[in-house]
């Protein structure tokens, strides 16, 4: 029997996807986003995860499905879900015959099987973190090769899209990064629905000096929430 590791679960998400929805943080992520607020969730093998089967994972979210039964749902995020493939496809498989909405919140870094994990997704949050191939690497550490292969399996299962941004201060934001983001989606990420600018914020800082790591966006401030509203109304509405 397949097990997962979870770093967390939320069961009255308002803001991961349409609807209230029960949100299932996975353990491990292979990126190292200059702006991640959760670096607690890098490591696959940390001994704080709980180690849990599809079928007790899936028991647990279906007793929440009064709460979510009209327009919400269940969505996997993290870290990255796609790293523990052979876990969330076989959660995925049962959540879709429980008749639960099923969404993943995602950078598109995995390990594959993106095909067979497309097929029991009903919607996807892609991260996007960068637009172009040299300042992804300095934003993410890695290139986005892969990435972009998870992108090309999207496009072939036709699955809905609602593209996010983490909107940061000098970093990815600005009119000319705007209209650039535009056209970066318009490129490479197909069946969009949805685009949704997130502004940087500052509350996760408190645990890179729990963990005793170095914080690389120290001095950024968060960003204009204001600014972020008025791009989003410009470009994205």
């Amino acid at each position: 029997m397949v097990f997962g590791k979870i770093h967390s679960v939320e069961t009255m998400g308002m803001v991961d996807g349409p609807g209230i929805r029960v949100v299932v943080f996975l353990q491990g992520c292979a990126l190292r986003c200059l702006f991640c607020h959760n670096p607690d969730t890098w490591e696959t093998n940390s001994p704080s995860a709980e180690e849990v089967s599809p079928k007790d994972l899936v028991k647990k979210i279906v007793r929440y499905k009064p709460y979510f039964a009209n327009d919400g749902g269940v969505t996997f995020s993290g870290g990255e879900p796609l790293l523990q493939p052979e876990f969330l496809l076989e959660t995925l498989r049962r959540c879709r015959e429980a008749g639960i909405h099923t969404c993943l919140d995602t950078a598109g870094c995995g390990k594959g099987s993106y095909e067979k994990i497309l097929q029991y997704t009903d919607l996807i949050l892609y991260d996007v973190k960068q637009i172009t191939e040299e300042n992804y690497r300095k934003m993410t550490g890695r290139g986005w090769e892969e990435t972009k292969r998870f992108l090309q399996a999207v496009q072939k299962a036709g699955t809905p899209v609602w593209v996010r941004q983490v909107v940061v201060p000098g970093l990815t934001d600005g009119e000319a990064y705007m209209e650039a983001l535009q056209t970066f989606i318009r490129t490479y990420v197909p069946n969009v629905q949805k685009v949704e600018l997130l502004p940087y914020h500052l509350l996760g800082v408190h645990k890179y000096e729990v963990m005793g790591l170095p914080y690389r966006l120290k001095g950024v401030p968060a960003m204009d929430t204001k600014k972020t509203r008025m791009w989003q109304e410009k470009y994205f509405s």
